[in-house]
């Protein structure tokens, strides 16, 4: 499978990489041998991305990514987690508007200075089994996560957080870092601040929202920032349509939301396309975009990614996206599949 670059790293990620939340069992619980079956079946499709975060499960995901990858060559593939998080023991009334279905008798706790970094990191390795991390992504941070607090919270994070990250960079203990978010505004803020590799952008650079093209993406393409596309389904509706309970940024999908799905759908209808496959191969096209990292909870879903890259879309369906209106005039679009 192709890989492509970290910013000025020497880190290559496949352009289609695995993402680890729903092994956290984000919305439901997924069974051991599942989790296995899923991460075991994208190795065989040739994915060497995988990512994963402490709060995915309280631990959960870390656990199970760990087990199966270590199966595997680690100089073979391509590790990432996050920071911003401590997982403590016991629970907490926050559990309650979090979406995770974990058995982990633990909670999740904000804490982005440096010490608190290093011991995530830590932890990590504990957790994963594995002796390295690639790269390390700050993770949740923003106004829209934080709100009041947020310029509090940058501050320690720039002061703290970045500076344990960059200080592991240059020691060569973690090969790229940067930030694991779903708004664009922060990741701008943050090369105010920093070196950043790479930004992890769930949600916010999709078939349904392109807003990035006017700012984030130009920027990374200018300075060799890396973006990776997680949530290509902004975090389902794109993947399951017609689902009374589908969802758009983690809640249940408002009007507005469904009836432009269903704009995207009617002309995928018109071409015998399928939308979650035009989702994926269309976050791939722009040049800044290393990697789209899908969840997969069973191995069908995880087959399902590489059926998606793999099937043919015609130059017409991305024409008629343009001339209904449903993609930014700057949006460059597939000229073949991604795989």
């Amino acid at each position: 499978m192709e890989r492509r670059l970290i910013g000025k790293t020497g880190l290559g990620v496949t352009v289609l990489g695995f993402g680890g939340a729903p092994l956290g069992n984000l919305y439901a619980a997924v069974e051991e041998a599942e989790a296995r079956a899923s991460v075991e079946t994208a190795w065989s499709a040739g994915r060497r991305y995988f990512d994963t975060a402490p709060f995915y499960g309280y631990g959960l995901s870390e656990r199970r990514i760990g087990d199966a990858l270590r199966a595997y060559p680690r100089d073979q593939f391509v590790l990432s987690t996050k920071v911003g998080r401590l997982i403590r023991r016991g629970w907490h009334e926050s559990k309650a508007q979090e979406m995770f279905r974990s058995p982990m008798p633990f909670h999740a706790a904000f804490d982005y200075s440096y010490d608190a970094v290093m011991r995530s990191l830590e932890d990590s390795y504990q957790r994963l089994g594995l002796d390295r991390i690639d790269i390390a992504l700050i993770h949740d941070i923003g106004e829209t996560t934080h709100g009041m607090r947020h310029a509090g919270v940058m501050k320690t994070a720039m002061e703290g957080g970045y500076r344990a990250l960059d200080e592991l960079r240059r020691n060569g203990q973690i090969g790229a870092i940067g930030l694991g978010v779903n708004e664009t505004a922060v990741c701008l803020q943050a090369m105010q601040h920093g070196d950043f590799d790479c930004f992890l952008l769930a949600g916010r650079y999709t078939l349904l929202e392109q807003a990035a093209l006017d700012d984030l993406l130009p920027a990374c393409v200018a300075r060799q920032i890396a973006v990776i596309i997680g949530g290509p389904f902004n975090s389902g509706i794109l993947a399951r349509i017609d689902a009374a309970d589908a969802t758009y940024n983690y809640e249940t999908a408002p009007a507005e939301i469904r009836s432009k799905v269903q704009q995207l759908a009617a002309i995928c209808y018109a071409h015998k396309v399928s939308l979650p496959a035009a989702a994926l191969q269309f976050t791939l096209a722009h040049p800044a975009v290393v990697s789209v990292i899908p969840g997969a909870r069973t191995a069908a879903e995880a087959a399902s990614h590489h059926e998606m890259l793999t099937a043919a879309i015609p130059a017409e369906y991305w024409t008629d996206l343009r001339t209904a209106g449903l993609l930014h005039a700057a949006a460059p679009v597939p000229v073949a599949t991604p795989l």
